[in-house]
């Protein structure tokens, strides 16, 4: 017979994964950028990145849901409109809106949290599913153990995407050096790690350098993409 005190076994189950999606207020948005763009043209490659992400997600067959958080009312109907389930964050900062986000989906049934940031304009169903892929076999490796799957952005100090199971198998720490934070809280709860080092997930758009690496093609689809949701979004009823 199992003690009461003793903690249940965790673990690891993809079964049913659950995508959450965290972002920041659109104004003021990439200020980084301001160099090499005005705010009507950042805010037009924010909402066309997430456009895009949410078009590959939803596109993907192994999300159960996808869950944008945010406390900016029209990115939440971007994302909307888009097809997205949305969750307005009410305060804090964005490790606050994303642990919210995973209660919602811990409260949803999801096994498994997979958070991935707005500003990856190359990602594509191959590289989720490469991503998947290197979770599945750290849960068979670990024997079913709880899995942290991570893909480093190109700059080897932040963290593109994190898929856990289950989905609070650490806590979130995105923000400078969260590669690192997120690699020990993985050790202090000795959970299987798999690091997922991929071009199209690598690449995060966030300082002029960034953009410089850009085809120039690549920055005006987004940007179109971007100024027609927002026009879509504001002829919604």
């Amino acid at each position: 017979m199992t003690d009461a005190a003793t903690p249940t076994p965790r673990s690891a189950d993809l079964a049913r994964l659950h995508v959450v999606v965290p972002l920041r207020s659109l104004e003021g948005g990439k200020s980084r950028l301001g160099a090499a763009l005005d705010a009507e043209e950042r805010e037009e490659l924010i909402v066309g990145m997430l456009r895009h992400l949410l078009a590959t997600l939803l596109g993907w067959g192994a999300a159960a849901e996808v869950l944008v958080v945010s406390p900016d009312p029209i990115l939440l109907a971007v994302a909307a409109t888009a097809g997205a389930r949305t969750l307005r964050q009410r305060g804090g900062d964005l490790n606050g809106g994303i642990r919210a986000a995973r209660d919602d989906a811990l409260a949803a049934g999801a096994t498994a949290l997979l958070i991935v940031p707005a500003d990856l304009p190359l990602l594509d169903q191959t590289a989720l599913e490469r991503l998947l892929d290197a979770a599945d076999a750290a849960l068979v490796a670990g024997r079913g153990a709880p899995v942290v799957t991570i893909a480093p952005a190109d700059a080897r100090n932040g963290t593109n995407a994190l898929l856990l199971s289950p989905p609070d198998a650490i806590e979130p720490a995105f923000g400078p050096d969260s590669l690192r934070a997120h690699l020990e809280a993985a050790r202090a709860a000795n959970v299987s790690v798999q690091l997922v080092e991929d071009p199209l997930l690598g690449f995060d758009l966030d300082t002029p350098a960034d953009l410089e690496r850009l085809a120039p093609q690549r920055l005006v689809e987004l940007q179109a993409i971007g100024a027609a949701a927002v026009a879509e979004t504001e002829a919604a009823p």
